[in-house]
């Protein structure tokens, strides 16, 4: 009888292992799991993805990069009656991750053409159009600071900008002219976060990251300097492109070894690393979390290199400051090229 028992329990093991593989397929391919009436859905942050803030009218959807197609999460979740996130900042801010993920699986499972678009037809948006915090890191960068005759920064010189300079790829910026005249690039990696940050250590830090993308601290350097406050060079409208991609962080190694370059009609100005910073992505966060609560979908710049017209040594009135009809591309190794014009 015993060996009976014993046949039959390791028999039972058995199937049931030999059946996992096909089983884990099968729950893959079913329709996603839904919360229980009553329960929020699950919290969590998109991953394994390269996503794009799309403008419709006066609103925004996403996209999701698919190959050589994009994905219409708001057209996919309709077809497939499955709940999808409306826009960046609901993907971000609520933690939609898990349902976007869902959706990607059931269009894989099942690819249908009538959710796809071509990339070359999108009106993009921001990246995210709706932060709570923009946060600014300033002369983060050794050489910068010494082409500018600024001191190395002991601690991370932090300040901001607003929703109003918020701009994206393929967008234009309108030169606030009656106010100043010394218009100028900065290339920069934009940390954008998925989790809510408060007193995090450095070793931690990265995980509160959603992703990475393109951004341009566009400034007008004689209003920058006009006081020993930065923020009206900085936050005229449009003075904050940002684009094209948000790079979920999983696909980015190391934030702190990616290749950067600006380009000005067709000019490279600036051309560098940011393994460079003189405080890195963790150290920038870390820090920050510890002055401030960062909410999911909260941005952060985290600085430029050398190269920008502010540190070029010659007057000021000689240099070839930034003009109507200029085009300008800020383009970060793995994140996309982000592209605007100057009128």
């Amino acid at each position: 009888m015993g060996n009976r028992r014993e046949f039959l329990t390791v028999t039972a093991a058995g199937l049931a292992a030999a059946a996992a593989p096909a089983r884990a397929a099968e729950e893959r391919t079913a329709a996603p799991k839904t919360a229980p009436a009553g329960m929020p859905a699950p919290f969590g942050m998109p991953r394994d993805m390269i996503l794009i803030n799309m403008r419709r009218g006066d609103a925004y959807t996403l996209g999701v990069k698919m190959a050589d197609t994009v994905l219409d999460v708001a057209a996919a979740g309709r077809a497939l009656g499955m709940p999808v996130p409306t826009d960046m900042d609901d993907l971000l801010q609520n933690g939609r991750g898990p349902a976007l993920r869902a959706l990607i699986d059931a269009v894989e499972a099942a690819p249908d053409g009538r959710f796809m678009l071509a990339e070359s037809g999108i009106a993009y948006g921001p990246v995210v159009t709706r932060p709570e915090k923009i946060i600014m890191m300033g002369f983060n960068y050794r050489h910068h600071a010494e082409e500018t005759g600024t001191p190395i920064p002991k601690d991370p010189p932090l300040f901001n900008k607003y929703n109003n300079a918020l701009n994206h790829h393929g967008g234009t910026i309108t030169l606030p002219t009656q106010a100043a005249r010394e218009f100028d690039y900065e290339t920069e990696l934009v940390l954008v976060f998925g989790r809510e940050c408060r007193n995090v250590s450095e070793a931690d830090a990265l995980d509160y990251l959603a992703g990475y993308c393109t951004g341009n601290d566009f400034s007008a350097r004689d209003l920058q300097t006009l006081t020993s406050q930065f923020m009206i060079g900085k936050t005229s409208d449009g003075f904050a492109p940002l684009g094209p991609y948000l790079v979920t962080a999983d696909r980015v190694k190391d934030p702190n070894n990616l290749k950067l370059k600006t380009l000005v009609n067709g000019q490279v100005r600036q051309d560098w690393s940011t393994n460079d910073m003189i405080f890195n992505c963790r150290q920038l966060i870390s820090f920050a979390s510890k002055v401030m609560t960062i909410k999911p979908g909260d941005i952060f710049y985290t600085g430029t290199p050398q190269g920008v017209i502010f540190g070029e040594k010659i007057p000021r009135k000689d240099r070839a400051w930034l003009k109507p009809g200029d085009e300008v591309v800020s383009e970060l190794e793995g994140l996309g090229a982000l592209r605007f014009k100057l009128v």
